[in-house]
């Protein structure tokens, strides 16, 4: 198309779930308070490791990184989208909008690769338990840690330079909650071919080769079980494993559909749905999967909740004390 035949556009409107505005003050609420319980959920993890020595492990280390992605990924979104909700649509400057997008890929992204790096840790724990510690050490886990925040921000940095390169031209509207990655390219006047090309390949990296990883190691996990004589033992063993993948699976395939298939695939509203599941569904019961159900984290809540109490305790008793 030719850029010369269109004004250059700075700001764009984001229309949000335009389809359900009859209902929107429930969904703001709704919305609101599943962030609250994201952030709350995850912080209190993350507190909870980073105070209890017994828990400084690599496992654990995964979920706290986790958790600290699921605390900026949520805080990148769910604040603009109730913005939205409350105004029945926003506008938003286009800087800030590819700003947006930018964090919303990279720790997406983050996530995916922590997923294959927690998938491997309880590869080694089930099927090579006894080489575990000499390959997953502390050392190693940082390394695994650092390698998927920084690889994730690195490689979504080149989908942003050439997104950015493009000619926006119009219309300013953008049918979604948030600045995904479909409806800036419809704002644009240029050949998107090369950046689709692109974030096909991005995504790969992320999203579809770890996928397959943690299909792979769970394959291997699932036969390793099957070989466990006694039932309870398959049963517990197996029942550590099966929440984690089942979100994996659930997290991966979203991403997957809605970046390594081709847009306009699927309609606005599916895609919406489709987003929601990954920026918000997740994020919600992830501290309950794999960290509120673990017995070391619950005690180790107990542990921080007595301690707050008491401080609490002594602070209102030395207050009012002569």
């Amino acid at each position: 198309m030719k850029e010369d035949n269109y004004s250059r556009i700075t700001e764009v409107w984001l229309i949000g779930i335009d389809h359900l505005q009859s209902t929107r003050i429930v969904l703001f609420v709704f919305f609101l308070i599943m962030y609250m319980m994201i952030v709350t959920g995850n912080l209190l993890i993350i507190s909870v490791i980073t105070s209890e020595h017994c828990l400084h492990s690599p496992m654990y280390m995964f979920l706290c990184s986790l958790s600290l992605s699921e605390v900026a990924f949520t805080t990148n979104l769910i604040p603009k989208f109730l913005h939205v909700l409350w105004e029945n649509g926003a506008a938003i400057h286009l800087g800030n909008c590819l700003a947006q997008f930018y964090l919303c890929g990279s720790l997406g992204a983050t996530e995916c690769l922590l997923f294959a790096s927690m998938s491997y840790d309880r590869y080694l724990a089930i099927c090579k338990p006894l080489h575990y510690c000499s390959v997953m050490s502390f050392a190693f886990c940082v390394k695994l840690v650092l390698f998927s925040w920084g690889w994730a921000f690195t490689s979504m940095s080149i989908t942003l330079i050439m997104v950015a390169q493009l000619q926006f031209c119009g219309p300013k509207i953008i049918d979604h909650y948030f600045c995904d990655f479909a409806p800036i390219l419809e704002l644009s006047c240029s050949d998107t071919y090369a950046v689709e090309i692109e974030t096909f390949m991005f995504t790969s990296s992320v999203a579809l080769f770890p996928f397959l990883f943690v299909i792979g190691t769970y394959i291997c996990i699932i036969t390793t079980i099957l070989n466990i004589p006694s039932s309870t033992g398959r049963w517990k063993t197996f029942s550590t494993c099966s929440s984690h993948l089942a979100t994996v699976c659930t997290y991966y395939g979203t991403l997957i559909s809605l970046y390594a298939i081709p847009a306009h695939t699927f309609s606005s509203t599916v895609s919406k749905t489709l987003s929601l599941i990954y920026t918000v569904v997740t994020p919600m019961f992830n501290p309950i999967i794999y960290s509120l159900r673990n017995k070391n984290i619950k005690l180790g809540m107990q542990k921080c909740l007595r301690k707050c109490l008491i401080r609490t305790k002594r602070h209102f008793l030395g207050h009012f004390t002569p």
